[in-house]
Order: C-alpha cells, then structure tokens, then sequence
C-alpha cells in the first residue's frame, strides 16, 4: 500500500508561516506519509493528494490573502478530501495557553471546505522580519519567536493519526 499523499501549503508573508508549514510536513514524513510543502500561490491542483493541510498568517486580524485564494481556486477538489487549516500570528503567548477562535475569513472557509478542524499557532516578529512595523514592534519589546515546535508536531501527528485511522 503506497503513503497517503499530503499537501501543506501555505500563505506567508515573511516566512514564520512557511517555518510552521515545513515543521508540519516533516512530522507527516516522520509518521510515513508522504508530505510535500508548497507555498499556497504555487498550488493550481490538489487532485493528486489525499488530504490537504493549509495555512496562512495572521496580520490585523486577516487569513493570508494567498492562503484564501488557494482555497478559493481548489474548493471544488478540496470539499472531497480531509482539510485541516491552521493560522500563525499572536505574537505573545496566548496562542498556547488557549484555543483561538478562527477569524472570520478562515470560519467561511471552514464552513465552505468541510474542514476537519483549525489550529492556530504563534508567530514571529523579529528583528529580521522586513518592514516598519515590525521594526517598531521589536525596538518596543513586543517582538519575539512564539513558535511552539512541540504543539506544532503533536498536531501534526494528530492529523497523521486521523488519516491513517480512516485508510
């Protein structure tokens, strides 16, 4: 029997969404499936995988425009698969001390893709980020990595173990 095939795609603006993503796919390799990381705006087809995972940033309380038009391009294919979303953004910790609600955006796309559930993670801003605002957030202190690498995998596998589940 050959690997459930898995998309992760994802829509990053400066790269922490993309970090996450990649943490995502090497769980699911970890765990025997096989795992492919693209960025969401290189995604034109998910006929070819089982299930799709896709993520997208969080700025000012928006889904990654890039994240939303892929699931926009694929709705008709990914209504007839497992879809699991995720978001990146708090910069703070309350990402890991208590489920946060999806944005708007990300409910409709839940609602419209039969998703199987949504996560989201910390994020990042830091002295690298690009940008003014983020260069200001950091000479203020508010910066930092609030990736948590451990709820990233334990979610990984927990996705892993639902598809292997329903083979």
């Amino acid at each position: 029997m050959t690997a459930k095939r898995v998309l992760v795609a994802y829509g990053s603006r400066h790269g922490a969404t993309a970090g996450i993503a990649s943490q995502i796919g090497t769980a699911l390799r970890e765990d025997g499936l096989d795992a492919v990381v693209l960025p969401a705006d290189d995604v034109d087809d998910v006929r070819g995988f089982d299930a799709v995972v896709l993520g997208g940033s969080l700025y000012a309380g928006r889904w990654s425009g890039k994240a939303l038009h892929c699931a926009e391009r694929n709705e008709h294919y990914l209504k007839h698969r497992p879809v699991f979303l995720f978001s990146s953004g708090p910069v703070d910790s309350s990402a890991d001390q208590h489920e946060i609600a999806p944005v708007p955006a990300v409910s409709r796309q839940m609602e419209r893709l039969g998703a199987r559930e949504h996560v989201t993670f910390g994020g990042s801003i830091t002295m690298y980020t690009p940008g003014p605002i983020a260069k200001v957030l950091v000479r203020f202190g508010k910066g930092g990595d609030f990736r948590n690498t451990e709820r990233i995998r334990n979610w990984a596998h927990h996705i892993s173990g639902e598809l292997t589940a329903a083979a």
